[in-house]
């Protein structure tokens, strides 16, 4: 099987290629480089490989929650190429990607939402590679979250964000912490798989991200409120 995958939700995009099992991925810090260096990351990948598009069973992009612009881009990105190529696009939520990365069968993922609030899902499984959300995402704030009951693994910026807050707020269902953990292109591709074997393609027509959220900054009058300056 061979899929491209685009990953943009964060500071750190990445592109990665899966072919037969085995990826190559190539890492992009900062999100103002993203749109600048992700097509020639794929067109590299691609040209490494000796792989036209039009070989690929798919092209997957994490889909969000996350960044607005970033997501706006691996979308467009995913829709342009797998238009081109005649493909499907395979649509996977960013959290997943963080909670496959975690390779725990019980993870809590929780992302920093910005505006005082995170994204967060609980994700559950026999084995790490299984992991199946036990709800929708949500936006909330970090003394808000809310999780079933039971022992949990942390993983995700909003832990580096929000340490305290959140250790206070779960307590002792907080075994540990991978705070430093952000939705790869690896995981998306990996996860794309079932999509591919399922034939639970898209069009690309179809494909949209995840917004969860759809503001993306206060009114005036809500950082007032909030104790902010206009």
């Amino acid at each position: 099987m061979k899929i491209l995958a685009i990953e943009a939700s964060s500071e750190q995009a990445s592109v990665a290629l899966l072919i037969d099992g085995a990826i190559s991925s190539r890492r992009i810090d900062g999100a103002t480089k993203h749109s600048q260096t992700v097509l020639r990351d794929v067109r590299d990948l691609l040209a490494e490989a000796g792989l036209p598009i039009g070989a690929l069973d798919a092209v997957a992009f994490g889909a969000g929650p996350g960044a607005f612009t970033g997501l706006r881009l691996a979308c467009g990105v995913a829709q342009g190429l797998a238009l081109g190529a005649d493909l499907g696009i395979a649509v996977v939520g960013s959290l997943d990607a963080i909670a496959l990365q975690a390779r725990a069968p019980r993870v809590l993922v929780a992302t920093d939402a910005r505006m005082g609030e995170l994204y967060y899902a609980a994700f559950e499984g026999d084995q790490a590679d299984s992991l199946q959300a036990l709800g929708p995402v949500r936006c909330a704030l970090p003394e808000a979250l809310e999780i079933p009951p039971g022992p949990w693994l942390g993983a995700g910026s909003a832990f580096r964000v929000w340490p305290d807050v959140l250790r206070a707020r779960l307590g002792d269902q907080l075994l540990d912490c991978r705070d430093a953990l952000c939705a790869r292109a690896d995981e998306v591709a990996l996860l794309a798989v079932r999509q591919v074997r399922e034939q639970r393609l898209l069009a690309p027509a179809l494909a949209a991200p995840l917004y969860v959220r759809d503001k993306v900054a206060f009114t005036t009058a809500e950082r007032l409120a909030r104790g902010g300056k206009a």
